[in-house]
């Protein structure tokens, strides 16, 4: 007979599990950086670098058009599937939509 808080406990891990998984799967990827140049944005647009790969994190900074950006990584396996990339901006270390990233 299991112990009645065992079940609670491994899906709060299975939950805490997928929570992390999108660092973990772009954390392979960080061994060699690349770089990139921000293209494909509307006219005024910049690129926003979030803190985690999803368009409702929050805004960490701007990439201009043009923008040179250091990756560290992409991942699909994000909340809305869509590729998003570790990248860095001067002191700012997050996330960009792969779309808008084009490797130099």
């Amino acid at each position: 007979m299991r112990h009645p808080h065992s079940c609670a406990r491994l899906r709060a891990a299975a939950a805490a599990a997928l929570l992390l998984a999108p660092a973990f799967a772009s954390a392979q990827d960080f061994g060699r950086p690349e770089f990139f140049r921000v293209e494909g944005l509307p006219p005024g647009d910049t690129l926003s670098i979030r803190e985690a790969p999803d368009a409702d994190s929050p805004a960490l900074g701007q990439a201009p058009p043009r923008g040179r950006l250091r990756g560290f990584g992409c991942t699909n396996d994000t909340p809305s599937g869509l590729t998003w990339c570790r990248v860095k901006l001067g002191p700012i270390v997050g996330w960009a939509r792969r779309r808008y990233l084009t490797p130099e």
